[in-house]
Formats: C-alpha cells, structure tokens, sequence
C-alpha cells in the first residue's frame, strides 16, 4: 500500500558504513527514524535494532528487491561507495521510483553522471543533489560565495588541510581515483594531469602549506555553479607524500585492473583504522578558496569548518530535511544551488580565519 508522500520516511544506504553509522545515530539523537539499509542482513538488522529504526536489505544489482524495498521512501541518502560503482544503480533506481536522491560523495564522475540525467530528474518530479557531505559543501559554497563577489571571475583555485585521516570508504574511493590521475577543469573541459604534477604553497591560516592538486568533486560541481571555466583543488601534503604520489603514475596502468584493485581493497580493510570520536572533534578542517579575472584582480576566503567527517553528518542531515520540508523545483543541484552560498557558514564549528 502506498503512503501518503507526507507520511513516507527517507532511507539511508550504506547504514553501517563509517559515516553511515555516524549519520545514523546523529539521525536518531534528533529524534529522526530513518529506514537503514544496505547489503548486509546482519549488521543492518543489529544497527536497527539497537537504534529502533525500520530497515530494509538489499544489494543493488538486485533492482527488483530494491524497487520494493524504496516503495514508500520519500528520499535516499546514498552513503555506500565507492560511489563510482555504486551511485548509478541507486539514481536509476530513485528516477524510476519519483525518490529525491542525495549521497555523500567526493567524485567527479559521479556529479558528471547526475548532470547528465538533470532533464530525467524534471520528468521524474526529484531532486538529483550528490555532494552533501564535506565533499563539496565547504568548497562549492565558498565558490559561489566569491563568484557573487568577483562576477567576471575566470579561474578558481580551491583547497583544504583536513588532518583527522581516513575511513576505510574514503581511502578506496581515493585509491579507484589515483588510476585515472589528477584532474582540472580548462576551458571548461576536464583534463587529466600526472599525479603529484601540480603543487602550490597555501597559507590555510596557519602559515604557508606544500599542497598537491587532487581530483575532488569541485572540478565538476564549481563549474556548474559558477559557471568559472577554469577550476582546480588542491590539498596539503607532505613532501614524502608527494614523492610518493609523483612515483605511483608509473603505477598507473595497473592500478586500473580488477586484480589489483581487489587486493589493494584487502589492504586497506587490513591496515585502514579510521578516526575516532576524539580524533574527529580535534581536527578540524580548513578551507582556502581564490577566484581571479583576466585582468589579474583576485579574491580570497578561509574559514574554518568542523572535521570533514562531523560535517558531512551535520550537512547531510540538513539538506535532506530542509528539501522534504520545502519542496524544490525538480532536477539535477549542486548544494550551493540547492542551499545558497551561505548554507556553510550555518554548520556547526564554521568560522571565517582572517591573516595577522
């Protein structure tokens, strides 16, 4: 039977994943009951259980138990990646069930993927919105923020300094990009560039930092934004971290084949020990942003935001509430778009770090 779309609750993939289970508890401490759902029968009846939530489980190569499964959902927060193998199923699967899509994902591919489909999203009545997490929300905010500040702006740099360390989702997200190198946006098209290829020192408030240019979501999502043709990320890095990074492209063929990627899977399940809670509260992130014109004249911001993975939670859990509450005119968002430039100075643990 299908339920009124006020009364439908929203479900959370990937539950008992590292930030997952994060959102999930935060869901429930606010008094939230979310559907928790993934692939393992075992763990996702015990997370539910303990935290008294409905669930529901399903793989999603298995389309017929997951259309049934989301039959009364009125949105899905995707958290299982790596999203490359993972997002086109579930955003075939809310496009074909008229379910607001959101995940939590940091890859350019992925925001390339929902772009792409934007006008299936208009028929299908949703909102189509990855990236509500740490990756892009700080970034693509502030990109907005001085686009407003700076109208004829043509490049954009980007860049963080987080330092609480990896989950295990994180570490293979980065490990499935590191095969394709590092990547920009020139002229409005993506290119590819050698890994550890381009650095610059930047000053994220506390003295100037080695930083290395990565393959994060902005190079797909600022563009939309902004409009900026020219885009690139970069993060703090240490000089051995480089050296290591410059020395993988020869690696690069390999770490493209199945095999390889499986074992270097293993590895980081084996060796991988994500944050803890007081790792997390004592590591914040930082955030360096600069867009310039073609006559040289520029403009910058650094704030401060909460641990990548606490904001993801706080972001993510904002977002999906605040669409089920105010409905948006359907189709594909990057979150400024969804939110507005200012969205990321509403979070928990912002503040703007102004230079001696």
């Amino acid at each position: 039977m299908k339920l009124p779309a006020d009364e439908r609750p929203w479900l959370l993939y990937g539950a008992t994943g590292y930030t997952g289970e994060l959102i999930a508890r935060e869901a429930v401490r606010r008094g939230m009951r979310p559907i928790l759902a993934g692939r393992s029968r075992s763990r996702i009846e015990k997370l539910a259980k303990e935290l008294g939530c409905p669930h529901a489980v399903f793989a999603l190569d298995d389309h017929t138990s997951m259309l049934s499964s989301m039959e009364n959902v009125s949105a899905v927060l995707h958290c299982a990646g790596p999203f490359s193998a993972t997002a086109r199923s579930m955003m075939q699967a809310c496009l074909a069930s008229h379910i607001h899509y959101f995940d939590i994902t940091g890859e350019i591919d992925v925001f390339e993927l929902a772009h792409s489909v934007h006008e299936k999203a208009q028929r299908s009545g949703i909102v189509l919105c990855p990236g509500v997490g740490f990756d892009v929300v700080p970034t693509d905010c502030v990109a907005m923020k001085l686009k407003e500040e700076l109208p004829d702006a043509t490049h954009l740099t980007l860049g963080f300094d987080s330092g609480s360390g990896l989950s295990k989702g994180t570490a293979k997200t980065a490990m499935e990009a590191a095969g394709d190198g590092s990547k920009v946006r020139r002229d409005g098209k993506i290119v590819s560039l050698p890994l550890g290829s381009q650095t610059r020192q930047i000053n994220f408030g506390n003295g100037d930092r080695l930083t290395t240019c990565i393959p994060w979501g902005d190079v797909s999502t600022a563009f939309y934004s902004t409009g900026i043709p020219n885009v690139e990320v970069f993060t703090s890095t240490s000089p051995a971290a480089l050296k290591r990074m410059q020395r993988a492209n020869t690696l690069r063929p390999l770490l493209r084949r199945s095999l390889v990627k499986a074992v270097l899977r293993y590895v980081i399940d084996l060796r991988v020990a994500p944050p803890n809670e007081t790792q997390r509260n004592n590591n914040a992130s930082l955030v360096f942003a600069e867009v310039r014109n073609a006559a040289g004249k520029s403009v910058t911001a650094r704030f401060r935001t909460a641990n990548g993975y606490a904001l993801t939670v706080a972001s993510a859990l904002a977002i999906v509430t605040d669409v089920l509450a105010r409905p948006r005119a359907p189709g594909f968002y990057t979150p400024s778009k969804l939110m507005g430039a200012d969205f990321v100075a509403a979070l928990p643990g912002f503040a703007e770090i102004a230079l001696p």
